[in-house]
């Protein structure tokens, strides 16, 4: 390999940091059965890919972290597909990206099995009763967390503000994003910026070939679904349009599901779809995996693969193409004050969530306390699996 190409991160060829796609897989798999946390994984990603094997190098690390979080979909999951695009072309990516993602999928899909066999035993009601107290302190906390960070700024709070109140009266969270962005892109909007005298690696300024080959795969696939199975092509339509909008992580895509889910198609109601992020809790891999629960209660095993892929592939898609040109894009005057409104209308869409989800909650003085302990262990940092486990094991107790 050039001299270029191991500047750029790629490591020598032969050596014993240069993996074919089957190990990266098999690394990645490894990694995704103990990947809870959300985007707390991005460091094991690091540990493993940079420390570890050296298969990239600390700054071509670094650049895929700005890429993942200013593209649509969950940011662990796209730091996966980030490195194996990097190690492997598109084939690293996608076995990088299937091998963090698979243990999430089964898990869920078992999860999602047992609940619908199981939801009216008395054990299992009184343990989504608590489950139910312990995702509104979740989703207030992910307010929390994405209002702080963007909180700082007095029009940002103004846009959240805004974002909160359209969705209440019903507008489409869709147009309130794209709005969102528009007004971004023409209140934040700063100088532009000379590109980078730094030729990064995959800035080759093209879209790779077998990404355009997957696209065209998984247009034919959704005609398929459209012709085969209309409700599966629905389910498909909607998860792809939930994915391409959810800037800002997988807690991003819980306004936008809701809205589809519960409001739009009216598949499932408010409280069942709380459970479903539940249960996304205490599975490994993104919250977005709440997408398999979904589709499993809406149609089955097929549902729940359909709705897999979808939730998954644009985000996918849009890494793989939009890496070769980042470089570029995130210069102009306009990109960076588009996310930055996306990301404020972010914060007022999971505020009306934490609310709707907080209006279901039949509160009494046990639930209030309880959910009390749950936001003080969240604001503490503790690892939100032991939260979900030990809140599971209380809410069994005092709920009976």
């Amino acid at each position: 390999m050039s001299e270029q190409k191991i500047a750029e991160g790629f490591p020598p060829p032969g050596s014993s940091s240069s993996p074919g796609a089957a190990a990266i897989f098999g690394s990645f798999l490894r990694l995704g059965i103990t990947s809870f946390g959300g985007p707390a994984m991005i460091a094991h990603i690091k540990e493993m890919s940079v420390k570890r094997n050296k298969w990239l190098t600390e700054e071509t690390f670094k650049d895929g972290v700005v890429i993942c979080q200013s593209v649509p979909g969950a940011t662990a999951m796209q730091m996966a597909a980030y490195v194996g695009l990097r190690v492997r072309g598109v084939q690293g990516a996608v076995a990088s990206y299937v091998g963090f993602g698979l243990p999430a999928f089964l898990l869920m899909l078992t999860l999602a099995v047992f609940y619908s066999g199981s939801r009216e035993l008395p054990l299992v009601v009184a343990l989504f009763q608590g489950l139910q107290v312990m995702v509104v302190a979740i989703v207030a906390n992910a307010t929390f967390t994405f209002g702080r960070d963007i909180g700082k700024k007095p029009l940002n709070l103004v846009l959240a503000t805004v974002a909160a109140a359209l969705f209440w009266i019903g507008v489409s969270p869709f147009a309130v994003i794209v709005g969102a962005a528009i007004a971004g892109a023409l209140l934040f909007k700063g100088p532009a910026l000379p590109p980078s005298s730094t030729k990064k690696e995959g800035d080759a300024g093209k879209v790779p070939r077998m990404i355009v080959v997957f696209m065209i795969l998984a247009c034919a696939g959704v005609v398929g679904l459209y012709f085969a199975d209309r409700k599966l092509y629905q389910l498909a339509a909607l998860m792809l349009r939930i994915d391409l909008f959810a800037f800002g992580g997988g807690f991003a895509s819980l306004p936008l599901m809701f809205h589809e889910v519960v409001n739009a198609m009216g598949w499932m109601d408010g409280k069942t779809f709380m459970d479903g992020i539940a249960l996304g809790q205490v599975t490994p891999g993104p919250i977005i995996i709440t997408a398999t629960f979904v589709g499993y209660l809406v149609r089955g095993f097929p549902g729940a693969l359909v709705a897999t892929a979808a939730i998954f592939t644009p985000s996918f898609v849009v890494l793989v193409a939009v890496t070769p040109f980042f470089d570029r894009l995130k210069n102009t005057r306009h990109f960076s004050g588009a996310t930055r409104g996306i990301l404020a209308s972010f914060v007022g869409l999971l505020c009306y969530m934490t609310i709707r989800f907080a209006v279901a909650v039949p509160w009494d003085p046990g639930r209030i306390l309880f959910g009390i302990a749950v936001v003080v262990a969240l604001a503490r940092k503790m690892n939100i699996l032991y939260v979900v486990l030990i809140g599971s094991v209380i809410s069994i107790i005092i709920f009976r």
